[in-house]
């Protein structure tokens, strides 16, 4: 089943130039930003070590994805051609698994400082991920590896 590439609207393609960490990166500048000047008081026992936990999580998970990309010498810019297929390790358990850990890291960090600005503008960054980003990253790679690549995305959820 042929996939037409789909290119994003002249906002989002300036965005696409942006890589994905520093989209989490900038999303969470504001959130914090906001958080200075209009605070939300959290008092939640516990959010430091849930934070933690979710933040070191996400940082390994995220890792652990980049590493593989490293080691097979494949891009992790969206829009570039892959260069390998990745099905093994997270990979297995989500197609996107390098995005799951950057949410995850990103709402350990929100709750180690008690900071619920940024956890409210997250689901900015994720919808931006799986209506842009990810349609675009899709395409390349059902271009690139065809049935492979539609046998993958059968048994795999995107997200999780």
């Amino acid at each position: 089943m042929a996939t037409t590439r789909r290119e994003p609207a002249i906002p989002f393609r300036v965005l696409m130039r942006v890589p994905v960490p520093w989209v989490f990166v900038l999303t969470y500048l504001v959130g914090a930003g906001l958080e200075r000047l209009f605070p939300i008081n959290l008092r939640l026992t516990g959010a430091f070590v849930i934070g933690t936990l979710l933040f070191t999580a996400g940082a390994v998970v995220a890792g652990w994805c980049l590493l593989i990309f490293r080691k097979l010498r494949t891009t992790t810019v969206p829009g570039r051609a892959s260069a390998a297929l990745v099905t093994w390790g997270p990979y297995r358990f989500s197609r996107n698994p390098m995005y799951v850990g950057l949410s995850l890291a990103y709402l350990g960090e929100a709750g180690m400082l008690r900071q619920a600005w940024p956890v409210l503008l997250l689901p900015l960054t994720i919808a931006y991920l799986n209506w842009v980003v990810i349609p675009v990253e899709e395409a390349r790679l059902q271009g690139v590896f065809q049935t492979e690549y539609e046998r993958y995305r059968a048994r795999v959820r995107r997200w999780l």
